[in-house]
């Protein structure tokens, strides 16, 4: 392949894009180019083109769309980067077109509290290629109350939320406690978002369905089915309306919950959907065995229909991965010894891009999913666009070929898609962060680097 870069477009944060189409705000396409100077887009428009004065990136006639904000990912870092780590995570965004990550507190030491958290921003900031935030973890003895808190006081205000794992939590992180719950839900302003499974309820069902054999794979989505999702999501929607407390339900998995949400969301109330959710159904663990065992667990295809229906109403906000990378080895162990999830930030595009060729969506229904609305949602000032002012990072993508998933290709550290062999369109060919080229044709630039998101 021919890579798109000119002009040492490694060098900084002035860019010129040209012989592109470049998607604008109102979902319209604009044959033309950009300009970005100090890691900000100075200019859009139809005469621009390459300047032998600037580095540049030509587009090749393909589709320049804002970068992805992926507002869920497990990067493993630090503690279990056996798995995946910074490096690994953030060229994989590269090569999914991920330009900003949100992450998640499950790591080794648990983000729970201020040293934990300043420790990865820290590393973060020496080796991510991408846009990193972070999120605080709630303890489930209610041991941080007091760090959660606060509004945009010490630690929490350098975090993007709370995340509070109401069921399949480990550890300290187990928040199953309905007290503790209230009283995050009672103290303090910060978004809280809730992995929204009963932990009682999937006790109770592991404790029955684990007595006998056989245990296949496919027991996982019995034993935490669709009622331990729904009892979850209501009470945290109670909790909500009651505090007034922003509220953010992660990974949306069941058609249960997303009628209950039509009917009930507020203004507080923001949710999600994984390409997982909306794509793969039960029927997969046939084909893949533990590597479709994810947390909560594959539904069936009614469920796939009715949660895809409730993101074209808006009923869902947006798109997140919920990137979670284990082994093959670690996949292979008998269920239920085998880890939950399943690596996604490369793949989320080019899937989401593939069905909207298909027709189920448009092409500014998948940035408006994947870019605008998770930047919306967390305050992420100058994302998510790609207009004048706002920041210079952006994907180009290339829907004219058609490429299969393969396990070989995959950057992320753990080396597998549950997508392996699907035929998609869409993927990025060249990807940008704050101007700088960091990804081109399978060429990454190592001394690209994101930065700290800031969380209105």
């Amino acid at each position: 392949m021919t890579a798109l870069v000119e002009n040492d477009a490694w060098r900084g944060q002035d860019l010129v894009v040209h012989n592109g189409l470049i998607l604008q705000p109102d979902g319209r396409l604009l044959r033309g180019g950009l300009i970005i100077r100090d890691g900000h887009i100075r200019a859009i428009g139809a005469d621009i083109t390459a300047d032998p004065e600037l580095p540049c990136l030509d587009a090749g006639g393909r589709h320049v769309l804002p970068g992805v904000v992926d507002p869920q990912v497990h990067f493993r870092d630090p503690g279990l980067v056996h798995k995946e780590d910074l490096i690994s995570a953030s060229r994989a965004c590269l090569r999914g077109g991920v330009t900003s990550f949100l992450e998640m507190p499950n790591t080794r030491p648990p983000t729970v509290d201020g040293p934990a958290l300043n420790a990865k921003l820290e590393r973060a900031a020496a080796v991510s290629r991408v846009h990193y935030g972070f999120f605080l973890g709630a303890c489930g003895d209610g041991a941080n109350l007091p760090v959660l808190a606060g509004d945009n006081q010490g630690p929490l205000g350098r975090a993007c939320g709370i995340k509070m794992f109401m069921g399949t939590g480990h550890g300290v992180l187990e928040c199953s406690d309905p007290a503790v719950q209230e009283a995050i839900f009672a103290r303090g302003s910060k978004l809280v978002a809730v992995h929204a499974e009963d932990q009682q309820r999937i006790r109770q069902r592991r404790e029955q369905l684990l007595a006998s054999e056989p245990r296949p794979a496919d027991l996982h989505s019995i034993i935490q089915d669709e009622e331990a999702a729904l009892m979850a999501t209501r009470h945290a929607l109670q909790l909500s309306r009651r505090f007034q407390r922003r509220l953010h339900v992660l990974h949306l998995s069941t058609g249960a919950e997303a009628e209950l949400l039509r009917s009930e969301k507020t203004a507080l109330v923001s949710t999600e959907v994984t390409p997982q959710h909306l794509l793969l159904n039960r029927s997969a663990y046939g084909r893949l065995g533990a590597l479709a065992q994810m947390n909560p667990p594959l539904r069936d295809e009614e469920d796939n229909q009715v949660l895809w229906q409730a993101l074209v109403d808006g009923v869902i906000d947006c798109i997140a991965t919920d990137h979670a990378p284990h082994t093959l080895a670690e996949k292979a162990r008998p269920y239920p010894q085998s880890p939950s999830g399943m690596p996604g930030v490369e793949t989320s595009l080019p899937l989401m891009l593939t069905q909207a060729r298909a027709g189920r969506c448009s092409l500014a229904d998948v940035s408006r999913w994947m870019s605008q609305r998770p930047a919306e949602l967390y305050g992420l000032a100058g994302k998510g666009r790609l207009a004048v002012g706002w920041h210079g990072d952006l994907t180009v993508v290339d829907l004219r070929t058609i490429r299969p998933v393969r396990n070989g290709e995959m950057v992320s550290k753990c080396g597998w898609s549950p997508f392996d062999g699907w035929e998609l369109v869409g993927w990025p060919v060249a990807t940008v962060v704050a101007g700088v080229v960091g990804y081109d044709h399978g060429v990454f630039h190592e001394g690209c680097r994101g930065s700290a998101l800031h969380f209105a």
